[in-house]
C-alpha cells in the first residue's frame, strides 16, 4: 500500500473566519485531504505571538475554528486535527532550534518589519514574535512534511524552514530532517464589502457563521463602482467589488451581469440581489451544518484528543531523533 506524503499547515484562532479564509486556504485544505496524509493544527502559539496580552476569548476561538472547519467540509475521517499547544514537542524543538539559528535569519524574515510597521498599537517587540519563523519551522518539520501548502507570498517563510532544517542537519552531521518542498496553491482572493482586503480588521468580512439572512443584507451593503450614478450609466465591472463575487459565485451568469452593467441594462441593486441570493445559496448548507456542530462540543473535544494522541507518537519519535544527533539523550 502506498503511503501518502504528509502535508502540515495550521490556522490561527484569532476570530471567526470568513469567506476570504475559506477561498484563501480552507477550500484546499479540503481538496488536499483526499491526495495527502493531512494534518491540520490550531495554531494557539502563533496566535500569541500577536495576541499575549488579551487572550479572554482564546478558548471560544479555538472552538469556534474548528466547527468552521468541520461545518466547510474537513473530515476528521480522511484528515487530523490537532492543537499545536497540547503538542509539547513543538515548543521543545523551538527551543532547541533557538539554540542555533542566526538572528539575521530572523531580522531578515520580509513580513517581521511591515508587520512591526502595520501594528503600531500593539506591543510585539518580543522574543516570541520575532521568532515566530523557528516555532513555524518546528511546526512543520516536527512531522517530517513533505508538503506544505503555501501562496507565492508565503515562499520565504518556506525557504526558511528549508535553511533551518539544512542548518541542523549539517551541524549535527545527520539527515533527520528532510526539506519540506512548497505546494503552490492558487488562493481566490476576495475584496473585503468596502473594496479593500477582506479582513476582521476592517470590520468588512462576510463569515461562516453568518445566516443566511445576515449574508444577503451584507452583500446588499457592498460598494460598488463608484464612477456609476445612475442605472443607465455604463458601468466598470473590472473595478467592481460586486462583479469579483459574481465571477466566484455566478459562473453561469457572469458574462450575461459584465455585459448587462457595461451597457447599463442592470442596476447595481438588481446585481447586488442576484448576487445575494447566489453567495446565500453557497453558504447556507455551511451555515446548517455549522449549527448542529455547535450542539456537539464533547464530539469536538474527542476529534481533537483523538488528533493529539495520533501526532504525538509521531513527534516523539522525531523528537528522540533530534536529540540523539545533538547528544542530549545521556539517559
Amino acid at each position: 500500500m502506498e503511503t501518502k506524503s504528509v502535508i502540515v499547515s495550521g490556522m490561527r484562532p484569532t476570530g471567526a473566519m470568513h469567506l476570504g479564509n475559506y477561498f484563501g486556504a480552507l477550500e484546499n485544505w479540503i481538496r488536499l485531504q483526499n491526495e495527502y496524509d493531512c494534518l491540520f493544527f490550531v495554531a494557539d502559539y502563533h496566535a500569541l505571538t500577536t495576541g499575549y496580552e488579551d487572550t479572554e476569548g482564546f478558548r471560544d476561538n479555538i472552538t469556534n475554528l474548528l466547527v468552521d472547519w468541520l461545518a466547510a467540509g474537513l473530515d476528521p475521517e480522511r484528515c487530523t486535527f490537532f492543537l499545536q499547544s497540547s503538542i509539547s514537542q513543538h515548543a521543545e524543538l523551538h527551543l532547541l532550534f533557538s539554540m542555533n539559528i542566526p538572528l539575521a535569519w530572523l531580522y531578515r524574515c520580509p513580513t517581521y518589519k511591515d508587520q512591526l510597521a502595520q501594528m503600531k498599537e500593539k506591543n510585539i517587540t518580543t522574543y516570541g514574535f520575532l521568532g515566530y519563523p523557528c516555532l513555524m519551522a518546528s511546526d512543520i518539520l516536527l512531522y517530517k512534511a513533505g508538503y506544505v501548502p503555501v501562496g507565492e507570498d508565503q515562499l520565504p517563510h518556506l525557504e526558511l524552514t528549508r535553511e533551518i532544517a539544512r542548518r541542523f542537519n549539517y551541524l549535527y552531521n545527520t539527515e533527520v530532517f528532510p526539506e519540506p518542498q512548497p505546494l503552490l496553491t492558487k488562493a481566490k482572493v476576495l475584496p473585503g464589502l468596502d473594496g479593500r482586503k477582506m479582513s476582521k480588521s476592517y470590520n468588512n468580512t462576510i463569515a461562516l457563521s453568518d445566516s443566511p439572512e445576515v449574508v444577503q443584507k451584507k452583500v446588499m451593503s457592498m460598494v460598488t463602482d463608484p464612477e456609476r450614478i445612475h442605472k443607465t450609466d455604463p458601468g466598470h465591472p473590472e473595478v467592481c467589488s460586486v462583479f469579483a463575487y459574481h465571477k466566484l459565485f455566478s459562473e453561469t451568469e457572469a458574462e450575461e451581469v459584465e455585459r448587462q452593467c457595461k451597457d447599463g441594462e442592470i442596476g447595481c441593486v438588481a446585481c447586488k440581489k442576484k448576487l445575494a441570493q447566489n453567495v446565500a445559496k453557497f453558504m447556507t448548507p455551511i451555515y446548517e451544518r455549522r449549527q448542529e456542530w455547535i450542539k456537539r462540543p464533547d464530539d469536538i473535544k474527542d476529534i481533537i484528543r483523538q488528533g493529539n494522541k495520533k501526532v504525538r507518537i509521531l513527534a516523539e519519535k522525531t523528537m528522540a531523533d533530534v536529540r540523539k544527533a545533538m547528544k542530549i539523550d545521556w539517559i
